[in-house]
């Protein structure tokens, strides 16, 4: 059988997937129009609380916060698109045309599960190169309170390491390995507890065992005085990984940035379980949208005028968003440790798929 077979007509399946991408699209305009309103509601008080700040300000928080609303919403806008199409198809009885034509359920579902892997494979890219990276300058910006920040996403912002008792906080660094760089370093000694001083230094740079520093100047809780000290070596046993690999947010990193930092704290000896669930989870995300079609099938067949069409595509939209808390609760005990990562991520995926297979042979007339 060759592939042209399991589609309909060329101009069937164009006229099926404009619908479908059109409906999907439009929606999801929509749903990011109203959602980026609300959030600004919210947000823009805080943006603006900053002095200086104005409408370029509001502007770059909402070109950064957009792509996260539509990696969100895509899916659901998959599965309202695909729900919407097939309902209006089966209203004006054109799936019972085509299938009197010979068409079995899956050739008429074929143009919508086609047309969503293109979707997916652009959801994949579109995460990968624009949504990673607005999400690491957005929480970047969020740290200092939408202060001005240099626009570098490889950076990471405000990291705690804790080291011999005391508590070191840096609010930039920039580099890898023994090239990384700190910068605006506050170190919060203490002794048995107790907060005893507090050194200040603007930049440092690995050497040796530690970290030497420069500038710092020392405040002693005790008495109230500020001690300037120069040049200084703090951090003693202190790893370069500690501090640019002391948080990694799986949704600020590409998909190869992932899998490097991933590698790096496997090297080091860290837990990297939760991490590797959400790399799994940046494929089996997007390819939701393959699957929406087919759980939104249902809506399609069974004769409209038997007035249950709004039963069916009721019955749609339950198993697209069952799918949706099924995938959040696979993640979440992915990252608890108490699902493998692999599973974590594509057992929803693989159990959907066979749930909406069988209501779709079930449920076809």
């Amino acid at each position: 059988m060759s592939l042209r077979a399991l589609f309909p007509s060329q101009i069937v399946s164009l006229y099926m997937a404009r619908l479908f991408v059109v409906r999907t699209f439009a929606l999801l305009g929509a749903l990011v129009l109203v959602l980026t309103s609300l959030d600004l509601l919210t947000e823009s008080a805080g943006i603006l609380a900053y002095p200086g700040n104005g409408n370029a300000e509001i502007l770059r928080y909402v070109t950064l916060r957009v792509p996260q609303i539509v990696a969100t919403f895509l899916p659901y806008s998959v599965l309202g698109g695909a729900i919407f199409t097939l309902a209006q198809l089966n209203q004006n009885s054109e799936v019972i045309s085509l299938k009197s034509g010979g068409l079995s359920a899956h050739q008429v579902l074929a143009p919508l599960m086609l047309s969503g892997l293109v979707v997916a494979g652009l959801s994949f890219a579109f995460n990968d190169r624009i949504v990673s990276r607005a999400t690491s300058t957005l929480e970047q910006w969020k740290k200092v309170d939408y202060a001005p920040l240099p626009v570098d996403r490889g950076d990471r912002a405000n990291v705690w390491v804790q080291s011999a008792g005391n508590l070191i906080q840096v609010n930039q660094i920039k580099g890898k390995g023994t090239a990384a760089q700190l910068y605006d370093i506050k170190v919060y000694e203490r002794e048995n507890g107790s907060l005893t001083s507090i050194l200040t230094a603007k930049h440092g740079v690995l050497a040796g065992n530690g970290w030497r520093v420069d500038g710092a100047q020392r405040f002693d809780v005790a008495s109230g005085t500020l001690t300037t000290i120069g040049t200084t070596v703090i951090a003693q046993g202190v790893r370069p990984d500690q501090f640019t690999l002391a948080h990694v947010d799986p949704d600020s990193h590409s998909f190869s940035e992932l899998r490097s930092a991933i590698g790096e704290l496997r090297q080091a000896g860290r837990p990297t379980k939760a991490l590797e669930g959400s790399l799994w989870h940046k494929l089996s995300g997007p390819l939701s949208a393959l699957l929406m079609p087919l759980l939104g099938g249902v809506s399609a067949f069974g004769l409209a005028r038997s007035g249950k069409l709004f039963v069916r595509v009721v019955i749609g939209m339950a198993l697209g968003f069952l799918y949706f808390v099924a995938d959040n609760f696979a993640l979440a005990m992915g990252n608890l440790g108490a699902y493998p990562p692999f599973l974590a991520a594509w057992a929803p995926f693989l159990l959907f798929l066979m749930i909406g297979e069988a209501v779709l042979l079930r449920t076809e007339e």
